[in-house]
């Protein structure tokens, strides 16, 4: 059965590879999670935000799982962590529809600057 998520490009109901993640993780110390499409949406709106990355929805649950493991306190202080967002926001825009106010500015350098408050770098 095919999930029903804003995360298409992971929504497969039986993964080929399902259970060979479960055994590395189980091998490795590792763990499997979810998260919500709420989650998800938050997840690239913190990363737009904090990075200036605008991801796609994979890259939602990665950061929304990033993020569920640090409010649980399952992450150590002091370490370091590598997300590997692969996928850029513009490939699902309709799954952020809803998540960002549209902002429509005149398409040049001042009108940027003025907007938001960071000079252009020719």
């Amino acid at each position: 059965q095919k999930p029903d998520t804003i995360a298409k490009s992971l929504a497969i109901g039986d993964p080929a590879d399902g259970p060979y993640a479960v055994v590395q993780a189980n091998e490795t110390g590792g763990s499997i999670d979810a998260v919500s499409d709420d989650e998800i949406r938050e997840g690239i709106r913190l990363l737009a935000e904090t990075t200036g990355i605008f991801t796609e929805t994979a890259g939602g649950v990665t950061v929304g799982v990033l993020k569920k493991l640090a409010e649980r306190g399952e992450l150590k202080d002091g370490e370091k962590v590598v997300v590997y967002i692969t996928g850029e926001g513009l490939k699902t825009l309709d799954a952020n529809r809803d998540s960002f106010a549209l902002t429509e500015i005149d398409p040049n350098p001042d009108s940027f600057e003025s907007h938001f408050g960071q000079e252009v770098a020719a």
